[in-house]
C-alpha cells in the first residue's frame, strides 16, 4: 500500500467517524429537545419519552433541522405554549452543544 493509499484510507476513516458523531449528536439533541418540549407541554414519564422519540423520528423527513423545528413548534402551538421561532432555534443550538459534550464525555470513559 502506498503512502497515498494510506492517507486516503485515514481520511475516509476520519470522515466516517465525523459523520457518525454528527448523526449521534443530532439524534441526541433531538431527544433532549423533545424532552424539553414535553416538559413545556406538561408531559411526564413515559409520555415525555414517547414524545421525544417522535421528535427524533421527525428528523428523517428531510435533510436539515427544519423538519424537527416545525414539529416542535406546531406541537407547542397546539398546546398553547408560547415560544418564538428564535427561542426554539436557540434551544436547539444549545442542546446540540450539550449533546456533543455528552458524546465526547462518553468517548473519554
Amino acid at each position: 500500500m502506498t503512502t497515498f493509499d494510506k492517507r486516503e484510507k485515514a481520511f475516509e476513516a476520519k470522515f466516517a467517524q465525523s459523520e457518525s458523531l454528527r448523526f449521534k449528536a443530532s439524534a441526541r439533541r433531538n431527544k433532549l429537545l423533545g424532552l424539553w418540549a414535553a416538559d413545556l407541554m406538561g408531559l411526564v414519564g413515559a409520555d415525555a419519552d414517547a414524545y421525544a422519540k417522535e421528535v427524533i423520528k421527525s428528523d428523517f423527513e428531510e435533510v436539515g433541522d427544519d423538519d424537527v423545528f416545525r414539529k416542535v413548534r406546531a406541537d407547542l402551538e397546539a398546546k398553547n405554549v408560547d415560544r418564538s421561532e428564535q427561542q426554539i432555534r436557540k434551544q436547539m443550538d444549545e442542546l446540540l452543544s450539550v449533546a456533543k459534550a455528552q458524546l465526547m464525555g462518553e468517548e473519554e470513559e
